[in-house]
């Protein structure tokens, strides 16, 4: 669909020397009105399933540990000031890096069914991270989950 579309226009200018023009503009759904939905190649719109928060910022983590080991920004600082987010912040997400391997594939994978049937938030992963021992962090996980799922 074009943006916008002429329809119409006076071949003859009006008294003042001005030309009037007439421009049918599309009307475009709100964000509100259904989920994600985006067109194919034939105009066709497609249901996206909606990725969760947690996979999304845990592929985050994983993306800005990577810039930061090639040495495209120096350290975690520039990464927040290129991102827009405080300091603080850009921690928080990257403290999901200290996660058990098996639990980051986890959060990444989206398809893992103790995952999907939870609600677990960052808020939730963030108490999981504090602690070193990754043994322990699966008991805690554990244990988060079930609480969620009662």
């Amino acid at each position: 669909m074009p943006r916008k579309m002429l329809t119409s226009a006076r071949p003859d200018p009006l008294q003042d020397g001005a030309v009037q023009v007439e421009v049918t503009l599309p009307v475009r759904r709100l964000r509100c009105e259904g989920g994600r939905r985006h067109p194919d190649q034939f105009g066709n719109s497609i249901d996206h399933p909606r990725i969760p928060r947690v996979t999304r910022l845990m592929a985050l983590a994983v993306k800005f540990q990577d810039t930061v080991d090639h040495g495209e920004v120096r350290d975690y600082a520039d990464l927040a000031r290129l991102g827009y987010v405080t300091r603080a912040r850009l921690t928080q997400i990257m403290n999901l890096s200290l996660l058990a391997p098996d639990i980051q594939e986890a959060l990444l994978d989206n398809s893992n069914g103790w995952r999907t049937g939870s609600a677990i938030t960052e808020r939730d992963l963030r108490s999981v991270s504090r602690i070193i021992d990754w043994a322990a962090q699966r008991q805690m996980l554990d244990g988060i989950i079930r609480l969620n799922q009662s």
